[in-house]
């Protein structure tokens, strides 16, 4: 398929007409060394990947955008139908091909390709769908980027992170799963639409599988710098545990429900993908909830598994693992997801 991308040669046989059109200033010399040009690389341009693209466009976060798809026609059709954007967008050069050559350079790679999720279809039942493709998917992003950080998105993410881990060989700094980070920011609306207030002034977090055996993390929620639950024991107002519960069923059951709805999920893993590109492409060490290597944390053992836990994020990657306080239900509970994660992972044989 025919790349295409910005390009100055209107003239006849291709003549560049930059070097007519502009002057160059006297003792001129060439660009710092030390100016970042920061790439970003999407694979998969369906609903979920084209939102991650858009998202990161309208924010400024990238000199360079590739995509990868294995459909040319719809990926040199997305391709055209962002860069007659031009004019709206900070300058992005946007590149497209079914070659994964187009991402050499990349410093964030983010994989979004797979099966579509069926409607009351579980994460975990996507994951034989999605196996075989990223043994195409993974090397190639490898060769062409060796220094770059893995973002996976694609479900079962958890269990599809580990195997992008494995496949690659990178250091599981590098490898990292959007996890729990959409979980948790459905989380903070619901309590946030609860108590009227502002969902960016709620700190909580769900941890664990980015699905049905996800942790909701009561203990740790804060409003305006005000932890909740001890607030609402001294101020002795009684709340009932069902409520707290029924409010992490409506986060679990968020995504199916608007797959039942519009038949996908898009806009909100838009968001959350390009918040997460933003904390690590500059390097911004803030704490996100999402999918690493959590062998050793909070009692989880028994072979390596990733699941979300609060991590901090920057040009490294994942640069630590939040310790936070966790009630011994809350640490079971996420112990329990990691078993769930792992009883999957013995049936891939990698």
């Amino acid at each position: 398929m025919q790349k295409s991308s910005s390009a100055s040669s209107l003239g006849p046989g291709g003549l560049d007409l930059s070097q007519a059109f502009f002057k160059s200033v006297h003792n001129s010399a060439p660009p710092s060394p030390t100016k970042r040009h920061i790439k970003v690389s999407v694979v998969g341009t369906g609903n979920v990947g084209m939102a991650i693209a858009q998202t990161i466009l309208t924010q400024d976060l990238v000199d360079e955008l590739a995509l990868v798809d294995a459909n040319p026609d719809k990926l040199r059709g997305e391709m055209l139908d962002l860069q007659h954007a031009a004019a709206f967008l900070p300058r992005t050069k946007i590149h497209a091909s079914v070659d994964y050559s187009v991402t050499v350079g990349s410093d964030l790679c983010i994989v979004t390709a797979g099966a579509r999720q069926i409607a009351g279809e579980s994460r975990l039942n996507l994951l034989q769908r999605n196996l075989a493709l990223f043994k195409d998917i993974i090397p190639p992003l490898v060769k062409y980027s060796p220094d770059s950080i893995l973002m996976i998105v694609s479900n079962p993410v958890d269990v599809l992170t580990y195997v992008a881990w494995k496949l690659s060989g990178f250091p599981s700094n590098r490898v990292i799963g959007s996890g729990t980070n959409l979980d948790s920011s459905r989380f903070r609306f619901l309590i946030a639409d609860h108590l009227d207030v502002n969902a960016q002034d709620v700190q909580a977090f769900i941890v664990g599988e980015h699905g049905d055996s996800s942790v909701a993390l009561w203990s740790s929620i804060s409003v305006g710098g005000v932890p909740i639950l001890s607030f609402l024991e001294k101020q002795q107002i009684a709340y009932e545990k069902e409520t707290l519960e029924n409010i992490h069923k409506e986060v679990v059951g968020s995504a199916y429900e608007v797959i039942s709805l519009k038949g996908y999920t898009s806009w909100a893993i838009g968001y959350s993908a390009a918040n997460l590109a933003r904390s690590i492409l500059r390097d911004q060490r803030k704490i996100h909830p999402v999918s690493v290597l959590a062998k050793g944390f909070y009692g989880i053992t028994g072979g390596d598994v990733f699941l979300s836990l609060p991590a901090q994020l920057g040009r490294g990657g994942v640069l630590g693992v939040t310790n936070i306080h966790l009630t011994e239900v809350e640490a079971q509970r996420l112990r329990d997801s990691a078993k769930t994660i792992l009883e999957v992972q013995t049936q891939l044989g990698i």
